[in-house]
């Protein structure tokens, strides 16, 4: 669909009609900026406007989206191009407002987790929770993107963004145990005995010894069994 074509075809039919642009748009319902955005090609009509619009200026719908009067012996062949022509072009404006939509969840989705991570205590569980919120957010933006993908595509794409969003969660996390000297905000576990604490978290453990002390401290170690009785001796 050619828009530049359609838009000068609009102009030259409503100036023959000797209807302005303010004209035309009080009959249609929309702005004389919108009637200036067709006529220049910037835009194209609604698809509920075609009709009223033609009526307007007098012309056929495949007069319309061929940009020009159509001869009879034309016709038909024009037609069934202007039809594939007006399929593609809303299918076209269905994925970039599609699109549009994957981007803002994805933007939020990214920022809920930064934000989160940036406010809430390490030791507050809603940090843990408002992050994977926005991962699930980000991912349903994703999954706007991918929609023309085949079924096991989409799932392996959606699947691998998700995957790599939580791992980079879990790293920004535990560097904050390294070089923060913090406690993890996603323990699966957490142990507490006078003064030591034992976090169990998916790929490792950590130990914060001497609780509220000044000679506190963290320990990062592997993942192994403990005795919740006694996860002092993990200070030692």
């Amino acid at each position: 669909m050619n828009q530049e074509k359609i838009g000068k075809f609009i102009a030259c039919c409503r100036k023959k009609k000797n209807i302005t642009q303010q004209e035309l748009a009080e009959k249609l319902g929309v702005s004389d900026r919108t009637i200036g955005n067709w006529e220049n090609g910037r835009n194209m009509p609604d698809l509920s406007l075609f009709k009223p619009l033609c009526k307007e200026l007098d012309i056929t719908l495949n007069d319309l989206m061929s940009g020009e009067k159509v001869k009879e012996k034309e016709y038909q062949e024009k037609l069934e191009e202007n039809i594939i022509n007006t399929i593609n072009y809303t299918n076209k404006k269905f994925e970039n407002r599609n699109n549009f939509i994957g981007l803002i969840f994805i933007t939020f989705g990214i920022l809920i987790s930064i934000t989160a991570v940036a406010i809430f205590p390490s030791e507050s569980s809603w940090g843990s929770i408002y992050s994977v919120l926005g991962a699930i957010m980000s991912l349903i933006g994703i999954s706007k993107f991918t929609k023309r993908l085949s079924y096991y595509k989409r799932v392996l794409c959606n699947f691998g963004y998700f995957l790599i969003f939580i791992l980079v969660l879990l790293t920004i996390d535990y560097i904050g145990v390294i070089n923060i000297k913090q406690a993890p905000r996603f323990s699966i576990i957490k142990v507490t005995s006078e003064d030591t604490i034992y976090y169990d978290t998916l790929f490792y453990d950590v130990v914060r010894c001497n609780v509220n002390e000044s000679n506190e401290r963290y320990k990062v170690i592997k993942n192994q069994k403990y005795d919740k009785n006694n996860i002092d001796k993990f200070c030692k």
